[in-house]
């Protein structure tokens, strides 16, 4: 079974086939999607989400992107969220996040800091609610990584849409967490990638779509979606020298290990 562990099917550019397009999922293999919040907003519409359809599960958090989510008050409902979801009879949160640092859309270092404190309050509300962690970095790797360090003991991270070092991609692995691989393992440019796949432990890699958008070749500029993964999935055995259905059937062991299903 295919799990895709990132994507945003709340997204707006899913707005006009959004239930024909989730009804598809089953046939092409895809059992089970989670939903990532990147805002209050966000997080409320992954949470209906998830509990409008059974196999998809959300993630509740606040992007580096959204400065006017950055805010303790916003902090304090998206706990709100969660301490409601475990009251629900059927609880759909298994994550917080997407959570982290993105400087490409900071523009000063006022905005930095403001990132980074968000960014270490909700490492700390992952482990008040012991939930794993979905991590956004963007040209802020080593920021990232030393914040996790620091901040991030005893809990699972994932580094979605990875784009660092195979280097740093280890250093992760050996602090226990795991590393997101999407479309850009399937593009031309993605040397750096691919090698970050031929060197970690197949037990750490999540496939993920980050969709509608990070659309693998042969549909790169397109609308991704979760029927795409076959293109990650293909990409990554040729890497490692193994089957489509090993790759599989691994990513499938290793997000339910991530997520604790």
């Amino acid at each position: 079974m295919i799990i895709d562990t990132h994507a945003h099917y709340d997204d707006p550019a899913f707005d006009e086939d959004r239930e024909e397009l989730l009804a598809s999922m089953s046939d092409a293999g895809v059992g089970m999607i989670f939903n990532i919040g990147a805002s209050v907003a966000t997080s409320q519409t992954s949470v209906d989400l998830a509990h409008s359809h059974s196999f998809i599960k959300a993630a509740v958090g606040l992007h580096p992107e959204e400065f006017d989510d950055l805010t303790d008050e916003c902090l304090s409902l998206i706990s709100d969220m969660i301490k409601e979801d475990r009251r629900s009879e059927t609880p759909v949160i298994r994550a917080l996040g997407e959570i982290g640092l993105d400087y490409h859309w900071a523009e000063n270092e006022e905005q930095r800091a403001l990132q980074r404190e968000f960014f270490i309050k909700q490492l700390a509300l992952a482990r008040e609610y012991d939930l794993p962690v979905m991590i956004h970095s963007r040209e802020a790797a080593e920021d990232t990584i030393s914040i996790i360090r620091e901040y991030g003991s005893g809990l699972v991270c994932d580094i979605h849409c990875y784009s660092g070092s195979p280097e740093m991609a280890l250093e992760y692995v050996s602090l226990g967490h795991y590393i997101g691989v999407g479309g850009v393992v399937t593009f031309k440019n993605g040397k750096r990638l691919k090698e970050t796949v031929r060197q970690i432990p197949m037990d750490r890699i999540l496939l993920e779509t980050d969709c509608p958008y990070m659309s693998p070749e042969p549909h790169r500029g397109e609308r991704n979606d979760s029927r795409n993964i076959k293109y990650v999935i293909q990409q990554i055995s040729e890497l490692r020298g193994i089957t489509p259905e090993e790759t599989e059937r691994i990513c499938e062991e290793n997000a339910r290990a991530f997520y604790r299903l």
